[in-house]
């Protein structure tokens, strides 16, 4: 499908992924749940959304430097430039069910948004918050650890489960400090009007609980 227009992303960038879950559910596309991760927290909820193409990688960091493999770092950044502009890594660390060090710091960040990423996603750790947050890249991530340990990527374009998900390379991907989302191609230009009609739909009622005319029995039958 054809990635969408710079409008088209900002058109989803304005609402939180807690809008862009209910208007998913309009379509019947997937479950309602699924299509979302868990165990995965925002580092800096404090930035805006951030909507991109998923570039999915694995790496290890509980092994010597020996292990590490420089053409598979290579390979990573390869796939990232081959993946549609804005891009946002999906990285699954294989130490799990811990993570004993993080790929992802000061030096990371800068190389990866210098190949057009906003951010990462993973069930590893992260580091360098400071110096990251006033880089302005997004940290998603399941924990927050000092050391990179013998970090490297294993492989990278393959589908990989994080946050109890699987994401392939090239979903879209949309994340906030509620959490990481997945849209379906093939609606994400219906979305936001979707999320608009939600909205509407809600705020009546919200509006009517506000209100000195609110009465229980016109909210059970929805006549107000």
């Amino acid at each position: 499908m054809k990635p969408l227009s710079d409008q088209e992303l900002e058109n989803l960038e304005v609402w939180s992924t807690p809008a862009i879950s209910n208007a998913i559910e309009i379509f019947n596309v997937r479950p309602r749940n699924e299509g979302f991760m868990l165990g995965i927290k925002c580092v800096f909820p404090d930035f805006k959304p951030m909507v991109g193409y998923a570039c999915t990688a694995t790496m290890l960091a509980d092994y010597p430097t020996a292990e590490r493999d420089r053409g598979s770092t290579l390979a990573h950044w390869d796939n990232i430039l081959n993946t549609p502009r804005p891009r946002v890594v999906i990285i699954h660390d294989l130490d799990q069910p811990r993570c004993i060090g993080s790929l992802w710091g000061e030096v990371n960040a800068n190389i990866h948004k210098a190949l057009g990423c906003l951010g990462v996603v993973t069930d590893g750790g992260v580091r360098d918050l400071d110096e990251v947050k006033e880089l302005g890249f997004h940290f998603f991530a399941a924990d927050v650890i000092p050391s990179h340990a013998y970090v490297h990527i294993v492989d990278s374009g393959i589908p990989v489960k994080v946050g109890g998900l699987v994401v392939n390379n090239g979903d879209l991907i949309h994340a906030d400090k509620h959490g990481v989302v997945v849209i379906p191609h093939e609606i994400a230009r219906d979305v936001p009007r979707a999320c608009q009609e939600v909205e509407d739909r809600e705020r009546r009622i919200i509006n009517f609980c506000q209100s000195p005319e609110f009465d229980i029995e016109a909210l059970k039958t929805g006549k107000f």
